[in-house]
């Protein structure tokens, strides 16, 4: 059985100062300490003339022995980011943040070593970030207003909005070609690796590399890795290594396609993809001990990244909840 654990989420936790394990106000903030996984940056192009004397331009090597010529084509987008600024007052300082991921973000933050800081100022706070927006988190007062201020703050976001509900117009797509069919080597109620709130509900394709993997329900693209090539076997250090992809979708729950193959990755952030899209190969990367693709839809539940049952579409529509040891063909 292929092993197979992503730690969540994949996006960036990033902090000012000293990290924070949890911040508690109103709920509680849990937040995994993973760095983000740089986007793939080039495509290699294979470009030869076909048996018609056609050009072709491709991404894949010809099979056919013919010869051929390679460059790569260099992939420019955004890195998505959250950034937390100061503006200067004449009462103190206001702090905001600004999200420019194609999804909405929780912010978690917490003023520290505070020094003529106002007692009514809180000390810690959760805030919403919409997709591509800022907001204001807090006013810093002074005590004192002819004292100087100062202070160091500590932040931490998740992607989703907590108030999302799971609610998929129709059973998702097997990731996979149609009528292609692969054995399920880990679901639910098996949890061998995904033994955490993230991935308890995910489920394993054991699957060559390089087999196309499909969208299995449409949404926009906030999130891709796809730099890594190599699998191994400490969850700590080899999870964050998984290449993958992160959509979100309409109803603000997130699917993640991980363990895809290197530089194999078909869209970027802020892209668009619908159901039965081409998005990327399967691979072995990250966490690993074989080829698979490890599929899971999650959303974020107050604070935390929790993974949600699904069901597939098998034949004539009919919604199939898989097993593991069991063999699925994509309709």
């Amino acid at each position: 059985m292929e092993s197979s654990k992503v730690t969540s989420p994949q996006l960036l936790c990033r902090t000012e100062s000293r990290l924070l394990s949890r911040i508690s106000l109103a709920g509680t903030l849990a937040i995994a300490l993973v760095a983000l996984a740089g986007p793939a940056t080039a495509q290699q192009l294979f470009k030869y003339r076909d048996a018609n004397g056609v050009w072709v331009f491709t991404d894949r090597q010809p099979e056919g022995g013919e010869p051929y010529e390679t460059a790569n084509v260099e992939r420019s987008f955004e890195k998505p980011a959250v950034h937390l600024l100061r503006r200067d007052t004449e009462q103190g300082v206001t702090l905001y943040a600004q999200n420019t991921y194609f999804a909405p973000v929780q912010l978690g933050f917490k003023l520290t070593q505070p020094v003529n800081v106002a007692a009514g100022t809180p000390r810690t706070g959760l805030t919403m970030l919409p997709a591509r927006g800022q907001a204001t988190l807090i006013e810093v007062g002074k005590a004192d207003p002819n004292e100087p201020l100062s202070f160091d703050y500590d932040y931490q976001f998740l992607p989703g909005d907590p108030k999302a509900e799971h609610r998929p117009e129709r059973p998702y797509r097997f990731p996979y070609g149609k009528a292609s069919a692969f054995r399920v080597s880990q679901a639910y109620p098996s949890t061998v690796t995904h033994n955490d709130p993230s991935s308890q509900y995910a489920v394993d394709f054991e699957m060559p590399v390089g087999t196309h993997v499909y969208a299995a329900r449409g949404g926009t693209v906030i999130q891709i890795a796809g730099d890594f090539f190599e699998a191994g076997l400490d969850a700590a250090v080899d999870g964050p290594r998984a290449n993958v992809v992160r959509v979100l979708h309409d109803d603000g729950t997130m699917s993640l396609y991980a363990h895809l193959n290197w530089n194999s990755i078909r869209v970027v952030p802020g892209q668009r993809v619908e159901r039965g899209e081409y998005i990327a190969d399967s691979g072995n990367t990250g966490f690993s001990t074989g080829p698979h693709l490890h599929f899971v839809v999650q959303r974020n539940r107050g604070g935390a990244i929790v993974s949600v049952p699904v069901e597939f579409e098998g034949s004539g529509g009919a919604a199939v909840a898989v097993r593991s040891g069991e063999t699925y063909t994509a309709h």
